[in-house]
C-alpha cells in the first residue's frame, strides 16, 4: 500500500427529501462522513442495511449529487461535468445484483464493450474486439461466449461480467457495492480471490462494501464501520477485527459466526437493547446512544468527532477507551 491518498472524503453528505403528508422531511443518508483511501489498498465499509453504505459509494462516484462536502481523486477535486467525465475514467463500480446490473437486451461483447465506445477508447473495430477478448480473458470468461445474453449465464458468471465492463477503462479506484452478497458462498470465495488477484496484477485500489464481516476481514486493509449514515469507527483491518472500541462495533462482530464450536459457545453475543432509530426522525447527538450500554447526558449534547485512540485506529465515541 502507498502512503499516497488517492481517494479524500470530506464532510461528505447526502440528504433525500422525503414526502410526509402535507410536508417533506430529511432523509439523512450519508451524515457528514470523512475519510481517505491510499493508493493500493482496500477500504471495508461495514454496517447493517440502511446505514448509508451504499450512498457513500454511489455519491463519491457522482451518481447522485452530494447534498455537500467535497470528494478529491488524485489531489483534483470532483466538480463540473468534464472533471467528472474524466474522473469516471478512473472510478468506477461494479454493482450488488449482477441480475439487474446487466442490460438483457445486449449482448455480453457489447455489454462490456459500452463503456470503449462511450469514452471511444479504440480506433477500430478490431481493437475494439481485442479489448473485448482480453477483458474476458481477465476475468476468467471465455471469448467464446462474447455474443451470448447475460440470462445465458450464471450469477458468479454475470458478476464476472460486471468486473470486466468495469475494467474496461482501466481504472485505478472500483467501488465494490456488496459484489458477493448475492452469490453462493462457493462463488464468493472465487469473486473474492479474484479481486485479489485483479488489485495484485491492475494496482487497483478498492472500496469494498459489504455486510459479511469476514469477507470485509479477508480482503481489507483497512475497515470502516457506519451507522445511520455516520462514520463511528475505522482503522486497520486486524485491529478493528479483534480489538473494537465502539460499542456498536463490540456487538457487530460478536454477531460472527466461529466455526469452532467451542469458541462459538465460550464467546458472548451482544444483544442491543432497543431499535434502530428511524432516519427520518433521528435522536439528538450520537445515533446509536438510544441502544448503547454506554450512554451519557453528554451522548445526547453533541455527537463525538472521530479521533485516533490507537495508531490509526479513529472511533467517534465520547467514551472511547483507547
Amino acid at each position: 500500500m502507498s502512503e499516497k491518498k488517492l481517494l479524500e472524503v470530506k464532510h461528505l453528505k447526502q440528504h433525500f427529501d422525503v414526502p410526509s403528508g402535507l410536508k417533506t422531511l430529511k432523509l439523512k443518508a450519508v451524515d457528514d462522513v470523512t475519510f481517505d483511501i491510499h493508493e493500493g489498498e482496500t477500504l471495508g465499509l461495514v454496517g447493517e442495511s440502511g446505514c448509508g453504505k451504499t450512498t457513500v459509494g454511489r455519491s463519491i462516484l457522482q451518481l447522485y449529487k452530494p447534498t455537500a462536502g467535497e470528494v478529491y481523486f488524485d489531489g483534483e477535486l470532483i466538480q463540473g461535468k468534464k472533471t467528472i467525465r474524466e474522473f469516471r475514467k478512473k472510478a468506477q463500480m461494479v454493482f450488488q445484483d449482477p441480475y439487474s446490473s446487466l442490460d438483457p437486451r445486449m449482448t455480453v461483447s457489447d455489454i462490456i464493450g459500452e463503456p470503449l465506445d462511450v469514452h471511444k477508447l479504440y480506433s477500430n473495430r478490431a481493437e475494439r474486439d481485442e479489448k473485448i477478448k482480453y477483458l474476458m480473458d481477465l476475468v476468467g470468461l471465455s471469448s467464446e461466449h462474447a455474443s451470448r445474453y447475460a440470462h445465458e449465464f450464471s450469477g458468479g458468471q454475470r458478476q464476472r461480467i460486471g468486473i470486466a465492463r468495469a475494467l474496461a477503462v482501466d481504472p485505478k479506484f472500483i467501488v465494490c457495492d456488496e459484489p458477493v452478497s448475492a452469490l453462493d458462498v462457493s462463488i464468493q470465495a472465487q469473486v473474492v480471490n479474484m479481486f485479489e488477484d485483479l488489485q495484485a496484477k491492475l494496482g487497483l485500489t478498492y472500496l469494498f462494501i459489504a455486510h459479511d464481516l469476514l469477507v470485509v476481514k479477508h480482503i481489507s486493509t483497512r475497515i470502516a464501520v457506519m451507522y445511520l449514515g455516520k462514520m463511528i469507527e475505522i482503522g486497520p483491518a486486524n485491529e478493528v477485527y479483534h480489538n473494537p472500541i465502539h460499542p456498536y462495533t463490540i456487538s457487530l462482530l460478536s454477531a460472527v459466526p466461529v466455526p469452532d464450536p467451542n469458541i462459538a459457545r465460550a464467546n458472548k453475543r451482544i444483544h442491543l437493547e432497543g431499535d434502530v432509530p428511524s432516519p427520518l426522525h433521528m435522536p439528538s447527538g450520537c445515533p446509536f446512544r438510544t441502544r448503547c450500554p454506554r450512554a451519557c447526558a453528554e451522548c445526547a449534547e453533541s455527537m463525538p468527532e472521530l479521533k485516533e485512540v490507537r495508531p490509526g485506529h479513529f472511533v467517534a465515541c465520547h467514551k472511547a477507551e483507547g
